[in-house]
């Protein structure tokens, strides 16, 4: 009876209001996961209801930019909505294997179980060993320039240590190729899946070509520091060791090594990705904030010596600067849902079949929910302020059961590098605004020039 009832009252409510914008504008918009995502939410309002061609042909897109709308569809646990159904995640499967991000509930659930562990937080310090040597390597060289690309230079950073804790080897040169080739199968699902009309996936396109041999090239290194890692037992690979040894702890069940090739090549891809993106954007912040950058920098210096993952609870400013540069610049500017059954979210109807996408960059800079919304203030996370932060109206890494289980993976690795350069460097931003790119992810978009000399 209360099913029927909750059923009936959901069929009472009325549907998320359509989004007022012109077809153009709605199509436009909704190609930019940030600004144009937060335009549209700012015409239509906090659940707003977006078409962009016939139903057939394309699904109902729902923006959610409030705090218990974003509630309402991340942290649900009945299955009335779901990451795995949506057709991205479908085209990422076929191209890139089953990963966290794209299994299906059924089994999520005992991966996810023996996986957490391997990143919790007690746990993440002794990854942090390459973290801190590539940082270092990248202040050794900044020390003798004058100006540098940020974006490349922290994408290839962190490309060398993300490279040796999940492959165990430095992919050096090969690094760039690497992640151009995971973009390209990323793009690929991601454009597939916004296709009004679809070719055959199994179809030897150009694009589904350059897809494939990007998964290929990372299955294959993925393949071959596991079978490095079962034959030497002092190969450093620590995260693969970890999830060798993985268990589930209600079954005993470990994982394959397909799954294990499966879950090191998302885990290389979506981390770089992550950690570009936020290290980029806290140390343009920084460029731009000699004050807070001074303040980092004093802060890192009275450890005294090289940083270990064990100094992070000394750093607490620098982690306050973080997590601005994430409300900022949130490497998931969108987090989309499949609607599997009608729900409420905040008052409105949303239908099943309809896509929802929770707008996180929207809702983190909206001035009704935070003051002075374009302001860098790492004040605002302070400990006897950021108790006070509704927790769904912040989300770097997701939220509800979804959550990035790499959170404090990033965050570790991220403090330490960010804690490091500014110790050893003093830099300027040399143009006004940070470029970004939207996907799946927020990247950084050409070059972000910066001018830096030794401390």
């Amino acid at each position: 009876m209360t099913a029927i009832a909750d059923a009936s009252a959901i069929a009472a409510l009325p549907l998320a209001p359509a989004n007022p914008l012109p077809l153009r504008e709605r199509l436009a918009n909704a190609r930019d996961g940030a600004a144009g995502v937060q335009r549209l939410c700012a015409a239509g309002g906090p659940v707003t209801r977006v078409h962009l061609g016939p139903k057939r042909l394309t699904p109902t897109l729902v923006y959610v930019s409030s705090p218990q709308g974003a509630h309402d569809v991340l942290a649900r646990r009945d299955g009335a909505t779901d990451r795995a159904s949506l057709p991205s995640m479908k085209e990422l499967r076929y191209v890139v294997g089953a990963n966290l991000l794209n299994l299906d509930h059924e089994h999520w659930v005992p991966r996810r179980r023996a996986m957490q562990p391997i990143f919790a937080k007690h746990n993440v310090t002794q990854f942090s060993t390459h973290i801190v040597d590539a940082t270092e390597e990248l202040s050794r060289k900044w020390r003798i320039c004058t100006e540098v690309d940020l974006a490349a230079d922290t994408r290839s950073m962190t490309m060398r240590a993300l490279s040796l804790s999940l492959l165990g080897r430095d992919l050096g040169a090969e690094g760039q190729a690497v992640g151009a080739a995971m973009h390209a199968a990323f793009l690929w699902a991601v454009l597939r899946s916004m296709a009004p009309a679809r070719l055959p996936a199994w179809l030897p396109t150009p694009a589904q070509r350059r897809a494939h041999r990007g998964s290929a090239v990372l299955h294959r290194y993925a393949a071959e520091v596991l079978a490095t890692c079962r034959a030497d037992p002092d190969h450093d690979a620590p995260i693969v060791r970890a999830l060798i040894a993985a268990r589930d702890p209600d079954t005993g069940e470990g994982l394959s090594d397909n799954d294990i090739c499966d879950e090191l090549t998302m885990f290389l891809f979506g981390g770089h990705d992550t950690l570009t993106m936020l290290l980029t954007s806290a140390l343009w912040l920084l460029a731009r904030n000699p004050q807070a950058q001074t303040r980092v920098a004093e802060e890192a210096r009275s450890v005294g010596r090289s940083l270990t993952g064990d100094d992070v609870s000394s750093l607490g400013y620098t982690v306050q600067v973080l997590h601005e540069a994430l409300r900022l610049y949130p490497p998931g500017p969108v987090l989309p849902r499949l609607v599997c059954t009608d729900i409420e979210v905040d008052g409105y109807r949303v239908e099943a079949g309809t896509v929802a996408l929770v707008a996180a960059y929207a809702m983190h800079r909206d001035p009704a929910l935070w003051h002075d919304p374009l302001r860098f203030d790492p004040e605002r996370f302070a400990p006897q302020l950021a108790s006070g932060i509704d927790r769904w109206r912040y989300l770097p890494f997701g939220g509800g059961s979804h959550r990035c289980m790499g959170d404090h993976f990033a965050m570790l690795e991220a403090t330490l590098a960010l804690a490091t350069l500014a110790r050893d460097i003093d830099f300027t931003a040399l143009r006004a605004e940070l470029p970004i790119a939207t996907s799946l992810t927020m990247l950084p978009s050409g070059r972000v020039p910066m001018r830096v000399r030794r401390r």
